[in-house]
């Protein structure tokens, strides 16, 4: 299979990447190695992917259509993973431009090449559980409603899924967004919390619980998160534009949270409770349901194992 992936350099698309070319795939990556976190982290990745002869790629912003004509010119791609976006709700408070121009005009650039591309048989996109905004009534379903954005960056996310709808709809092609729940991991993102708690208790500094700890979150495992793609990327695609919540399907406490990075750290966390911060939500709950009905799959990592596992690729990336 020839996979054109956007965002290679982040951290869900290194690890598909990896798997992908574990099994053969052939991978064009694609990412701008942009400064949103340190580049060092994105290089680092690049780096651990080596260069297998099956892996290729360029330096290239999705906003910049005629550079991503560019580098997939005269290339054939039997499937689209775009993975690549602007990340992070609250830097969406700072800088709602970047949200538009990657979220939605790089979106917009990717379903454009998915359009004109010979033989392409289906793109799978990245969305977020951020869509559904900040609500009580879970656990999440692909079908509810989701007009009530609690954030900017949730704001771009739902316009992505239906731009894609409705570039399924009018051209014909089998486009899938995946709404994606908190996910966590080695190689992970320096701006999430897993990574900053963690860092913050080796150090022996405190770290703030938003909404005085009352929050719980739908912690997946990358590993989960990788498996559900690639299920998908070798099904048989189906016409027409689909949403697949992708979550462990259990509310974490943030003191469970806590809790599990300080067994695996073996250090007890210094906790400063705050109130909530704006563009945040309350509760994230998916219902996979619809995920296991159609790929006989639902992930299934515990936030304990998950976080044992970041905590000594953490320890030995950083030099703790």
């Amino acid at each position: 299979m020839r996979v054109l992936l956007t965002g290679v350099a982040g951290f869900v698309g290194f690890h598909l990447a990896s798997v992908l070319l574990e099994r053969g795939h052939e991978v064009l990556g694609l990412d701008s190695l942009n400064d949103y976190y340190d580049p060092r982290l994105k290089h680092d990745r690049l780096a651990a992917l080596g260069t297998p002869s099956n892996f290729r790629f360029a330096q290239v912003d999705i906003v910049d259509a005629a550079a991503l004509r560019a580098a997939t010119d005269g290339l054939t791609f039997d499937i689209i993973i775009h993975l690549a976006a602007q990340a992070g709700v609250r830097y969406s408070l700072i800088n709602p431009g970047a949200y538009v121009d990657a979220n939605v005009r790089g979106h917009l650039n990717v379903l454009e090449l998915a359009r004109h591309a010979d033989g392409l048989r289906q793109i799978i996109y990245a969305s977020s559980s951020s869509v559904y905004g900040d609500r009580s009534d879970t656990p999440f379903r692909e079908t509810d409603r989701c007009d009530s954005p609690a954030s900017i960056y949730a704001a771009t996310k739902k316009a992505g899924e239906l731009i894609a709808q409705s570039y399924a709809s009018l051209f014909g092609f089998s486009a899938v967004g995946l709404r994606f729940f908190t996910v966590y991991g080695p190689w992970g993102r320096p701006d999430m919390a897993y990574w900053s708690f963690t860092e913050a208790i080796l150090k022996g500094e405190p770290i703030r619980l938003f909404n005085n700890g009352l929050m719980r979150r739908d912690f997946t495992d990358i590993r989960d998160i990788v498996e559900g793609i690639v299920r998908m990327a070798e099904a048989a695609p189906r016409l027409g534009h689909e949403i697949y919540n992708i979550g462990h399907s259990e509310p974490v406490t943030l003191a469970r949270f806590v809790a599990a990075i300080e067994r695996a750290t073996g250090v007890r966390a210094i906790v400063e409770k705050a109130p909530m911060q704006a563009g945040d939500v309350g509760d994230t709950f998916a219902d996979v349901s619809k995920l296991e009905t159609s790929f006989g799959y639902r992930p299934t990592i515990a936030i304990e194992e998950g976080i044992e596992r970041f905590v000594a690729w953490f320890r030995e990336y950083k030099g703790f």
